[in-house]
């Protein structure tokens, strides 16, 4: 074991500057559905949170997203909160056989950090549905969420390695506005 510093951004959007990223342009969810916050779907959140996670930088940088029980624990939390936010809570699930089964493949969560900011808490894309444009999705129904209780703008944190969900982040909108160091006790295999 030994200590570690993570250097992550905070980045935030300004709502008012946000244009709806998927309003006309003919993106659908062809074989998945987004689905609106239910606690039915809560381990379904967690599921899709641990498998998204696992593999990831952020499971050294915040352990519990390394574990199922972890993870489940944290969402429990997430969603007992006086300042969550349902509406800006979402899950993408693929599309089954069956109508009442769901198969998590994507989770966002939302939290209210002032009267008029939001705070987004989680995004996973599970790794076998990454690059289909998941995580757009989700960001963009997390936004309408905050926008539709009054949240003026809405930030989250990433760790600098997720060059990926930078790069996402910022063909949204979002922009760079603190570099944080999150200190991690770390056992590398």
């Amino acid at each position: 074991m030994s200590l570690t510093y993570f250097k992550r951004y905070r980045m935030e959007i300004r709502l008012d500057q946000y244009v709806d990223q998927l309003a006309g342009n003919g993106q659908s969810l062809r074989g998945y559905q987004l689905v609106a916050w239910s606690p039915k779907h809560l381990l379904d959140h967690a599921d899709v949170k641990f498998e998204s996670f696992k593999d990831e930088i952020d499971s050294h940088v915040f352990p519990c997203l390394g574990e199922l029980e972890g993870c489940r624990h944290l969402m429990r939390e997430i969603a007992g909160r006086k300042d969550f936010v349902p509406a800006a809570t979402w899950l993408i699930s693929r599309d089954t056989e069956f109508s009442s089964v769901v198969q998590p493949v994507g989770t966002i969560q939302g939290l209210r950090a002032s009267q008029r900011e939001g705070a987004i808490q989680n995004i996973g894309v599970h790794p076998s549905f990454r690059g289909q444009g998941l995580g757009r999705v989700l960001i963009d129904a997390a936004l309408k969420g905050f926008k539709l209780i009054g949240c003026r703008t809405v930030h989250l944190e990433v760790t600098v390695q997720n060059t990926a969900a930078i790069r996402l982040y910022e063909r949204l909108g979002f922009r760079r506005v603190e570099t944080l160091f999150k200190i991690a006790d770390v056992q590398f295999a």
